[in-house]
């Protein structure tokens, strides 16, 4: 298979491993406040990458760039979670996923890396069909007026998506350790998150069995395993078009809500699924078509003799 077309299909698992994260995220903080769910699952997901880590053949020494970019991008990803949690629990689902998915429209905003100048105007046509496709397919709760949890999403938005250029952007040209950045970013959130869930963890250690195998699942899947392919992936490929894969999350919450959750696909959500796909596949067209061009036009330029003075 082709790097490309590699590297898209990870992004786009990574989309359905968080789009069928809401569904346990949501059981999970029911039983266990947010921000202990939330330690629960850096911890989890820290001890993880230790063992992956320590159970290497082949033991690479740690670098500074690598501890200095993962603990930012640590920062960086709790604020994430934090904001798109909270912001979730003030808000309708409608606000918050139409909110959030204005991330793929602030990506390619925060997204210079190697110089390269700003995407056409067709690319954010895409972006804001794919914008639309989201409005529909959380069309059915309805929207209303903004309050405190629109304010928290759009803050997850701008976030999330200048986490995502900065993937690109501190990676870019380096030789970092994805294993390394991803152990790095899930040590920073335990620690962030700890002290505020001290008095919460007798509650976690006496929780149920269908708890902890959801905060398993978060952990190893929706952290441990998405950290790394993200972090893999945004290094073969753009942040715009990353955040476009990425945007495809929607769809895959709905597949799960529809297959575990027991809910329905309205007329609006299917067509909704229909634009975003459209969106998406036109986006990584138009972002492959001018990247592939910008990077022609510097190698060009890279090759052409100088002319000498005077002439």
């Amino acid at each position: 298979m082709p790097v490309a077309r590699r590297t898209d299909a990870v992004l786009l698992l990574v989309a359905l491993v968080w789009g069928s994260s809401y569904l346990a995220a949501k059981t999970a903080t029911v039983v266990l406040p947010v921000l202990v769910v939330l330690f629960a699952r850096y911890a989890i997901s820290a001890l993880a990458c230790g063992a992956l880590v320590a159970a290497r053949r082949r033991t690479r020494p740690w670098t500074r760039a690598e501890i200095r970019i993962g603990s930012l991008l640590g920062v960086t990803q709790a604020a994430v979670l934090v904001l798109e949690t909270y912001g979730v629990a003030h808000t309708s689902a409608a606000n918050a996923g139409l909110i959030i998915s204005l991330t793929i429209v602030l990506t390619p905003l925060m997204d210079r890396t190697g110089g390269r100048p700003g995407m056409p105007v067709t690319f954010f046509l895409a972006a804001g069909l794919c914008v639309l496709a989201v409005g529909l397919l959380i069309s059915g709760t309805g929207l209303h007026a903004p309050r405190l949890g629109d304010g928290l999403m759009l803050a997850a938005a701008v976030v999330r998506a200048g986490h995502v250029a900065l993937v690109g952007r501190l990676t870019a040209g380096r030789a970092v350790d994805p294993l390394h950045l991803t152990t790095v970013q899930t040590v920073v959130g335990s620690v962030l998150f700890l002290p505020p869930a001290i008095a919460h963890l007798p509650d976690l250690v006496q929780s149920g069995a269908a708890t902890w195998t959801q905060l398993i699942y978060l952990a190893l899947f929706c952290s441990v395993f998405a950290f790394l392919a993200q972090t893999w992936a945004v290094q073969r490929t753009s942040a715009s078009r990353a955040s476009l894969l990425l945007g495809t999350e929607p769809i895959w919450a709905v597949a799960v809500g529809i297959t575990l959750g027991g809910e329905r696909l309205t007329a609006w959500a299917f067509l909704g699924a229909i634009l975003m796909i459209t969106g998406t596949y036109w986006g990584q067209s138009v972002e492959r078509a001018h990247r592939t061009a910008w990077q022609t036009k510097k190698d060009d330029r890279a090759g052409r003799p100088m002319t000498p003075a005077g002439a």
